[in-house]
């Protein structure tokens, strides 16, 4: 056992010691020392990531100076947030709201997906481009059931909706985050 992992099982001791003169306990299935394994700590151990305020921390890739890549112990959204999302995402029936134009889905949904974008794309943004992506598809299908011209015709919706964010880009929070509908994200890695 190494000094650290001494200190650190001393700490949580001291913890529980603490907790427990104000009648209090630490919870046995969240309470974990964990490695965080980075370019200088290398060695392996069990626990290497762990979840907090729907974020996942573990050792992922880095961008550094001179463009060169290194690995580093990060957030990002967790898949449990990922998933809780996409049935928030999928619940909202986007594609079968043919009763409304563009912009009336833009003011429903952008103010959540704005607060999506902000907590979770604070680290590692490039974790809710899926997501974001799926979006795109869902207004695809939403363009296809609306005007009869596009419907059984995927591609032309795509380039549809691809023209509507090329001549409104700030229309969606998602498009002035750079997830456009062409396919092409700003900023990825």
């Amino acid at each position: 056992m190494t000094t650290t992992e001494k200190q650190a099982l001393f700490v949580r001791d001291a913890i529980a010691r603490r907790l427990a003169d104000c009648g209090l306990e630490l919870h046995p299935d969240k309470t974990h020392i964990v490695y965080c394994k980075d370019a200088d700590r290398r060695a392996t151990y069990a626990n290497e990531r762990f979840d907090f305020l729907g974020y996942t921390f573990r050792p992922r890739l880095s961008k550094g100076k001179a463009d060169k890549f290194f690995v580093n112990f990060l957030p990002a959204v967790s898949n449990d947030a990922v998933k809780a999302m996409s049935g928030e995402l999928w619940s909202w029936r986007i594609n079968c709201r043919s009763d409304k134009s563009l912009g009336d889905l833009a003011h429903m949904f952008n103010k959540v997906v704005q607060g999506w974008i902000n907590y979770y794309g604070r680290f590692y943004k490039s974790r809710l481009y899926p997501l974001l992506r799926r979006m795109n598809e869902y207004l695809v299908r939403w363009a296809m059931r609306k005007y009869k011209r596009l419907r059984g015709h995927t591609r032309q919706a795509k380039r549809w909706l691809a023209r509507v964010a090329g001549r409104e880009p700030r229309l969606f929070a998602h498009w002035r985050l750079g997830v456009r509908p062409d396919g092409w994200t700003m900023g990825a890695v």
